[in-house]
């Protein structure tokens, strides 16, 4: 248990800010999932929307330093080259 005034600002702060986290995380997580969902159903229109709201929540959850930038480069990166393989091999 806290002792200090400090320490028990800094369990208020930290609380405050992982529910923040857990916000902008949760919804970055939740597009991945939907973007992935809607490939393996080559569903391709609903694909490309989910991936663009997934790299909109991945950017904006790497600006304000929820995940890492290298982090969210390295998901949108994935996302775009597992959409871009399906839709290659669906043309062939």
């Amino acid at each position: 248990m806290a002792n200090t005034a400090s320490a028990k600002q800094r369990i208020r702060n930290s609380a405050r800010k992982a529910v923040y986290n857990r916000l902008h995380r949760s919804r970055a997580r939740t597009a991945i999932k939907k973007t992935r969902a809607a490939i393996l159903a080559k569903d391709w229109a609903t694909a490309q929307e989910e991936l663009k709201k997934a790299i909109s929540y991945l950017d904006r959850a790497a600006g304000k330093g929820v995940i890492h930038k290298n982090n969210a480069a390295r998901r949108k990166s994935r996302l775009m080259k597992l959409l871009n393989k399906a839709l290659a091999a669906r043309k062939q």
